[in-house]
């Protein structure tokens, strides 16, 4: 698909969701459930502006990683996101969580990494050798789309539903 206007309208749409805190309908109506190119693009193009409004990349994410959850959704594989220097906090440092709309929280492991990865596909190896350690974590996910209501499109496209 990659429709150009198709994806900035739906950018749009995500982004004024969570700058109003208000849920939107879920956006596979405009995107088929099987264009995954489509959703990353939308995500891309929020991301973008993001750094292109001076907010700065400090990781990224991997959400449906749970075989149940992804059978929830009908969905058979990962989705993957970017994390910001904004939604990072740290140890009894409180968080905003009256800026977000329906928040869940979720135990995790973050990998903090010492080299960059690299390749196309990586094995668990690569990925071993490139991290530094894991620390145990809190992710705070929120979704605009309206009552978590998310296929894999929807996910993708607002940033794999990420927020803290």
């Amino acid at each position: 698909m990659h429709d150009a206007n198709v994806i900035d309208a739906l950018a749009a749409r995500l982004r004024n969701a969570e700058a109003s805190r208000q849920t939107i309908s879920p956006v596979r109506g405009d995107i088929p459930l099987d264009d995954i190119a489509t959703a990353y693009a939308v995500q891309q193009a929020n991301v973008d502006l993001r750094i292109a409004n001076g907010e700065r990349i400090v990781g990224r994410k991997i959400g449906l990683t749970s075989l149940a959850v992804q059978k929830q959704l009908g969905v058979d594989q990962p989705d993957f996101g970017a994390l910001f220097a904004g939604m990072a906090y740290g140890d009894s440092e409180p968080m905003p969580l009256a800026t977000l709309i329906q928040p869940k929280v979720e135990a995790e492991i973050a990998l903090v990494l010492e080299h960059d990865l690299t390749h196309d596909k990586h094995t668990f190896v690569d990925i071993l050798r490139a991290s530094a350690y894991a620390l145990a974590a809190i992710e705070v996910v929120d979704s605009r789309i309206e009552n978590w209501d998310i296929r894999f499109v929807d996910t993708v496209a607002d940033n794999a539903s990420s927020a803290l």
